[in-house]
């Protein structure tokens, strides 16, 4: 598949949320004249080297509404100018490309092309790919449509790809599931009221034959698999393509969980914020995340000490009452329990 590329500035309009910024975005101190992207970069990476607010990047671009859905416009060997007036970016000429003679001799521009997969994406695809298709959590609604193990055929605990299982519920029109086990639950720390119940993805079976209880072959198993585990249909892998943006809605929450079971992370770490469809979140949001800083005693008084912003996270997943995101700017360490708001 290929697309068609054009050396001229892209959009039409304002993204609405740009619109509600209050100034237009600053520019780094050191940001150069041109940058030439090179395989492995990211949007939101290239944009760090011109923008102090990287996530800003649709704005200086000029994205309109459909573009936000689909910014996959800038390929390797493409040179990105920057014109400090607007700020505005644009696109200029690929290395070795010009204009090109037509039948009367005459200059035109020339059309390129470039195959889809090769264009830069948002974000670091690879740390989110395992959060895409697997659940992650569940709630009443998740739990109608599970089907249980009820079975398996060697009586191991741990199973390995290859081996038989069985389950009950099964829907006839899907031959692939994810096991998981409902795990810790998701609680909203200001409240304590519980959004979820997060999942541990253990692994995936594809349906041999629909018997009763119906055969299942394990085709991946990362985690120990055992009978009264749940298995979900695997979703369809979402294309994970839209660009930053702000919440339009008032988002005033808290960072409650961290992958992998950990209290604190970094950079590029997938956690779980607690507003979701509900609060108006959608994937392309970017949150701002704030660190208390505790109360300090000075003689008899105690000042609660202000909150740091120490950086933002863009959502790439959203659930009725969670989401989830990816660390993509931090000062230190993120905590359980930090303040997420809008950016």
């Amino acid at each position: 598949m290929s697309r068609i590329i054009s050396s001229i500035a892209i959009g039409i309009a304002f993204l609405a949320s740009a619109s509600l910024q209050a100034a237009p975005p600053a520019i780094t101190t050191d940001a150069p004249d041109s940058y030439t992207v090179s395989r492995g970069d990211t949007l939101w990476g290239i944009s760090a080297r011109f923008l102090q607010e990287p996530w800003r990047w649709p704005e200086v671009w000029q994205m309109n509404e459909d573009e936000i859905k689909n910014p996959h416009f800038i390929y390797p060997g493409q040179i990105i100018v920057l014109d400090r007036n607007g700020p505005f970016l644009r696109l200029g000429k690929p290395i070795g490309e010009g204009n090109m003679p037509v039948g009367d001799g005459k200059l035109q521009p020339r059309v390129y092309q470039t195959p889809i997969n090769e264009a830069i994406s948002t974000i670091p695809l690879a740390a989110i790919a395992p959060f895409l298709t697997r659940p992650l959590v569940l709630d009443g609604k998740s739990f109608q449509g599970a089907a249980t193990i009820v079975a398996t055929e060697t009586g191991r605990v741990y199973l390995a790809q290859g081996d038989t299982i069985f389950a009950k519920d099964v829907n006839e029109d899907v031959n692939t599931w994810a096991i998981f086990r409902s795990t810790k639950p998701l609680i909203d720390p200001g409240n304590r009221q519980v959004l979820g119940h997060e999942a541990q993805y253990l692994g995936s079976a594809r349906v041999k034959e629909f018997t009763n209880p119906v055969t299942l072959e394990i085709i991946e198993a990362v985690e120990e698999i055992g009978v009264n585990d749940k298995m979900l249909p695997i979703e369809n892998e979402l294309i994970f393509s839209y660009a930053p943006h702000a919440p339009r809605e008032t988002i005033d929450t808290r960072l409650i969980s961290i992958q992998r079971g950990v209290s604190e992370t970094g950079k590029l770490s997938v956690i779980a914020i607690g507003a979701g469809k509900q609060n108006g979140l959608e994937p392309g949001h970017v949150v701002a995340m704030f660190r208390n800083r505790g109360k300090a005693t000075h003689g008899r008084r105690t000042f609660a000490l202000p909150e740091k912003r120490y950086g933002s996270a863009m959502v790439f997943r959203v659930f009725d009452r969670v989401s989830y995101a990816i660390i993509m700017d931090t000062e230190g360490q993120a905590t359980i329990g930090d303040a997420i708001r809008n950016p």
